[in-house]
């Protein structure tokens, strides 16, 4: 199952662009892969460690913005398609070794 966080975040002060980069900062060094500027997602082995996932979420968001927490079964990823203009990439694998 992967976690994704998709997000719009304002950027129009100098304290507002702050936050949004420490929000995907935040995102980066808790395993998410980034997929687009505002789309982050990253593997998760459970149910249980997904909702840790979302409980840390919740504790870093940002005090203005929208931010969206969705889930995929790993059947569902493997069915997305990348495109780069009209080339197809290979989809991302998860390459994560997952360890408990």
């Amino acid at each position: 199952m992967w976690l994704f966080a998709i997000f719009d975040l304002p950027t129009n002060t100098k304290k507002e662009r702050g936050d949004a980069a420490r929000f995907r900062n935040f995102l980066l060094n808790n395993g998410f892969t980034m997929f687009q500027y505002s789309v982050y997602g990253r593997p998760c082995g459970n149910e249980s460690f997904e909702e840790a996932q979302r409980k840390l979420i919740r504790e870093a968001l940002p005090p203005l913005g929208e931010i969206r927490l969705f889930s995929l079964t790993d059947r569902q990823m493997a069915k997305m398609e990348n495109y780069v203009g009209h080339v197809r990439n290979d989809p991302e694998k998860d390459e994560q070794i997952m360890l408990f």
